[in-house]
């Protein structure tokens, strides 16, 4: 199984969508892609995957005492991504709560042998987890693919940057586009 990981403030478009299904057909023939329920990256993710032919496993917040739901902006793309997955996952975390959530994360890591992370190589920043979740993978012997096409641009809170940073033999690297002058 694969899990894909990323920044959460990732702007929706449809070359990042073409660019990421280009990269699921070139990792592990008939492995299923897993992913926490969420809007932006998540749905992005949920739509490509079943694009690329292969099975979603969709991880879902278990109703626990004290938890909250899903946040409101989460809701319908949680829905959408249910209708998209061939399997979906409990596990009791609460949404609200950031450690928890990054737990969750850890947790969809570990039941995985890859990772696909869409992430600029930016640190952790206290609201991103994505270059932890990296880290964790590869203490772990989890091969992680780093991919950050052109086409991936953050939300204007968040600085660019360029680096990809170290990347796998998991997933080979998409070709470099041609320049055409």
């Amino acid at each position: 199984m694969i899990a894909v990981v990323g920044h959460r403030d990732l702007a929706a478009g449809t070359s990042l969508a073409a660019d990421l299904r280009d990269l699921l057909e070139r990792c592990a023939t008939g492995a299923s892609v897993l992913v926490r329920a969420g809007a932006g990256l998540p749905l992005v993710v949920g739509r490509a995957v079943r694009e690329a032919g292969r099975k979603l496993v969709v991880l879902l917040p278990a109703p626990a005492p004290g938890a909250a739901a899903l946040p409101a902006y989460d809701r319908a793309a949680a829905g959408e991504l249910l209708v998209l997955a061939e399997h979906v996952r409990l596990l009791p975390y609460d949404p609200a709560d950031r450690d928890a959530s990054v737990s969750a994360d850890e947790q969809l890591i570990r039941s995985c042998r890859q990772v696909v992370a869409l992430w600029d190589g930016s640190p952790s920043d206290g609201r991103d987890a994505t270059a932890h979740l990296v880290a964790f993978a590869r203490a772990r012997g989890i091969p992680v693919t780093v991919f950050w096409p052109p086409s991936a641009v953050r939300g204007p809170a968040a600085p660019l940057s360029g680096t990809n940073g170290p990347r796998s033999k998991a997933c080979p690297a998409p070709p470099a586009p041609s320049r055409r002058g």
